[in-house]
């Protein structure tokens, strides 16, 4: 299993994570974000997945602020994407919590998301792929909730993961096409 990290925060960060993705991404890509926005800390998903339909990225794009995928209907919004994208490679992105110290880490990762995991919840494995958001720390009881995760910090790793989407996909067209990067 192969994964980058890096921080929100650092320079070039979106390249990173692009260039990592850009061997995972094609023009048959389906990005399933998940979670919603009930809950600052878990609408990272649908944040990044509204930034990319604002941005008019040119892949189908599901779990948005409007139309949120999450623990509640993401086994018939799975059902469905296969349905309209039977061969699709799905790249999902999702928060989730880790080590305090790793609270703004962004990881690009070649295996599935796991969602509902840190919250206890058996929900399907999404994505070929996956990007992951590390919102909050693992040592919160309250997961989620009432807690002070602050809404820029999901606005300002958003930006950064769908400019990384958004790049990955044009690298890997430009490598698709034999042109060197």
């Amino acid at each position: 299993m192969n994964k980058v990290r890096v921080h929100y925060k650092d320079n070039l960060s979106y390249y990173e994570i692009a260039y990592f993705l850009k061997d995972y991404i094609d023009k048959n890509s389906v990005i399933v974000c998940i979670g919603t926005d009930r809950c600052i800390g878990d609408c990272l998903g649908p944040l990044v997945g509204t930034l990319l339909k604002i941005k008019n990225f040119p892949l189908a794009v599901y779990g948005t602020i409007p139309e949120p995928i999450h623990a509640l209907n993401i086994d018939k919004q799975l059902e469905e994407i296969y349905k309209l994208h039977p061969s699709c490679n799905i790249i999902g992105v999702d928060a989730c919590l880790g080590d305090s110290k790793n609270i703004g880490e962004i990881q690009g990762r070649d295996y599935p998301i796991h969602p509902g995991k840190g919250v206890g919840k058996v929900l399907p494995d999404v994505g070929n792929a996956s990007i992951i958001g590390i919102v909050d720390s693992t040592g919160n009881n309250e997961l989620f909730t009432n807690r002070n995760i602050r809404l820029n910090l999901i606005m300002e790793m958003a930006k950064v993961i769908s400019h990384s989407l958004i790049h990955a996909y044009y690298l890997s067209q430009i490598h698709a096409k034999g042109i060197d990067t």
